[in-house]
């Protein structure tokens, strides 16, 4: 392991992708609480003209005219969406699958051009599609190492008006704050992410890497700073994770593996996470019900007993339920078993009916005078 890790092309890869981890999930968090799932998909198709344009003005693949033109592009798209959307009736998800189509449709257009001119059919401009990480170089770090740079900073200085932006645009506008610009910024900032993967991950599977780390970190904070800050750490983790095991099973393409893996932790912190994960919640649910206290559901009947003025007062088992949201048949029959309930008849059409008996009645009295006592004890 200790010399599969002092190899130069696997330190790159790595390197990148924990880059790649790092601005995706900074900014992916605050797409994903703005839901602009889409936002990161409709940024990567409308980098690839400016891909294209990047290679034929530098007239090789150089990685910084080549990133300059998808952030270019990708920038002009985002603005293009914006004023969509504002200006026109078309709501947000139209915009973006329209800048979406016509980016792609367009760079794909220019990729088949260029591929066919003489000399140009192995400027591998087609592997942007889907990442090519054992192409990336040193120096091809040093441009994405600014651009995230330029990124968390630009987070950093702007942290209280993207915090308020984003859970509460209308009273941001109210206090001043120039709300569509700061959006506009956020929309370049995400765009800077984009165009930090496209190397790596490729322009179909980017929008992965944006919203996988933060619909992860959503799962297990309850804060902005500790969502984003997360966030970020996923997506590093993610970028080596799969960057190690695309180095330990020759064949595989890391960007792929590396959105693999962002994935699987979104999908297990949707399944773990202790206070949204699904099965805590199914957990907390079940142990509810399962200790739904009799003497509660005794009071139930009590109190609908003493309402309608007839301590015999059948109960339909369904209102019971309904009202405890829950199967109460266990909790009744086991009141049955102790001789304070017993099952009654009703309309044959109907469900199955409770009331209670004399030893319910005063026991059913005797605790509601308990938490009466606890209650007003200030308990």
């Amino acid at each position: 392991m200790m010399g599969l890790l002092a190899d130069y092309t696997l330190q790159n890869v790595m390197l990148g992708a924990a880059l790649i981890g790092v601005i995706s999930g900074v900014l992916g968090a605050f797409a994903v609480l703005r839901r602009q799932s889409l936002l990161g998909d409709a940024l990567a198709h409308a980098a690839l003209p400016g891909v294209c344009i990047g290679f034929m003005l530098a007239g090789a693949r150089e990685m910084g005219s080549i990133m300059g033109g998808a952030l270019f592009t990708g920038v002009v798209a985002a603005l293009l969406m914006v004023a969509l959307t504002r200006n026109t009736r078309l709501k947000t998800d139209a915009a973006l699958a329209a800048t979406l189509s016509l980016g792609f449709a367009l760079g794909v257009v220019l990729l088949t051009w260029i591929q066919r001119r003489s000399g140009a059919s192995q400027a591998g401009l087609d592997s942007f599609l889907f990442g090519q990480a054992a192409a990336t170089t040193r120096a091809d770090l040093y441009p994405m190492m600014i651009l995230v740079g330029v990124a968390l900073v630009g987070v950093a200085l702007l942290w209280k008006p993207l915090k308020l932006m984003t859970f509460d645009p209308t009273f941001a506008a109210v206090t001043g704050l120039p709300v569509q610009w700061l959006e506009r910024l956020l929309t370049a900032m995400i765009a800077l992410a984009v165009v930090t993967g496209l190397q790596m991950v490729g322009v179909v599977l980017m929008t992965a890497m944006i919203i996988a780390p933060g619909a992860a970190a959503r799962q297990w904070c309850g804060s902005l700073l500790g969502m984003v800050i997360l966030s970020a750490l996923l997506g590093a983790l993610a970028g080596i994770g799969g960057g190690l095991v695309s180095a330990l099973a020759p064949g595989l393409s890391t960007g792929p593996v590396v959105v693999l893996l962002a994935t699987l932790l979104a999908l297990l912190s949707l399944l773990l996470a202790p206070r949204r994960g699904l099965i805590p919640a199914w957990w907390r649910r079940r142990h509810r019900r399962s200790h739904t206290s009799t003497d509660r559901i005794l009071q139930t009947l009590y109190d609908l007993a003493r309402e309608h003025g007839d301590w015999h007062y059948r109960v339909e088992q369904g209102a019971v339920d309904a009202y405890h949201g829950m199967i109460t048949e266990p909790q009744l029959s086991a009141l049955a078993d102790r001789g304070l309930v017993v099952p009654a008849q009703h309309m044959p059409d109907e469900g199955r009916h409770w009331q209670l008996t004399e030893t319910g009645v005063a026991h059913a009295a005797e605790y509601a005078q308990r938490r009466r006592r606890r209650f007003g004890n200030g308990a």
